[in-house]
Formats: C-alpha cells, sequence, structure tokens
C-alpha cells in the first residue's frame, strides 16, 4: 500500500514521502498513530507541498547553525570553577554549564544534546566539539578560571 508520511518514521522516511509499505504495517500502525495516510492523487500532492514546506525548514536550520559556528569559533566561552591547589576541579563543568555560559557570553542558545564533552575536570584551555546540526561541527574553546 502507498502512503505518505506525516512524520519522519526510522528507517522509512522523512514527512511528505510517498512510501509503499506492507498493508497490515499501514492499516494497524502507520495510519491509526497518525504517522502516515492512504496515497491518493490529491494526498500525493500535498506530499509534494510538505517536502517543499520540510527543504526551507531544513535550509534555513542549517543557515541558522552554520551562523552559531561562525560566531562561536573566533570567541572562547570562559567559564569560572573552585579549583584545588594542583588545579583539579571540584567537581566538572558538564554540559548544562557550558549551555549556560555560551547563552550569557554568546547570546546563543544551543542545547546539550549538541556538546560532546566527558566533563571538563582541570583548569585552563580545552576544545569541546559542537554540533547544533548533522551537517555542521566545529571546536568550541572553553577556558576554565579559578573562582574567587
Amino acid at each position: 500500500m502507498k502512503v505518505v508520511l506525516r512524520d519522519n518514521v526510522d528507517p522509512l522516511g522523512k514527512k511528505g514521502d510517498v512510501v509503499e509499505v506492507a498493508d497490515g504495517y499501514a492499516r494497524n500502525f502507520l495510519i491509526p498513530a497518525g504517522k502516515a495516510f492512504k496515497s491518493s492523487p490529491g494526498a500525493e500532492r500535498q506530499a509534494e507541498r510538505m517536502r517543499e514546506s520540510r527543504e526551507l525548514k531544513d535550509a534555513k536550520e542549517l543557515a541558522e547553525a552554520q551562523e552559531i559556528a561562525a560566531r562561536l569559533v573566533s570567541a572562547p566561552i570562559r567559564i569560572t570553577a573552585r579549583a584545588g591547589a594542583e588545579g583539579r576541579l571540584f567537581g566538572s563543568v558538564t554540559t548544562a554549564d557550558l549551555v549556560r555560559a555560551v547563552a550569557e557570553q554568546a547570546n546563543v542558545m544551543l542545547e546539550r544534546k549538541a556538546l560532546e564533552s566527558d566533563g571538563i575536570k582541570e583548569l585552563g584551555s580545552h576544545t569541546v566539539t559542537a554540533r547544533p546540526h548533522p551537517e555542521v561541527e566545529f571546536p568550541l574553546t572553553v577556558e576554565v578560571l579559578v573562582a574567587e
């Protein structure tokens, strides 16, 4: 049975795609769950509009992620933390701390999931990988300073 996807469904496809699936899968899961509707000539025109909308949204999100990368690559993010005599932190700098610091210092909202860090446990300069979009990845420099 041909159906038009209303949402992204792994591994079938993305919103607006017209896919061929088993009749039972469509009748028992996709259609009742609101993830798809039965294909027809009118539905396929609607699917085309859904794909166009999705592509515009994806292009906008990519452009925003590239702008964020351009803003954050050049300026280091500074975080203060309490540390012992040898430069080891009491605790660690987490991705939540990094997100908060980026929002305050660069006025950019990132998600915790977009940052790849195991936690920073020492003073000094560190590099964290940021991935705000699947196609955009950049290094974020974090300077951890002693809190007074």
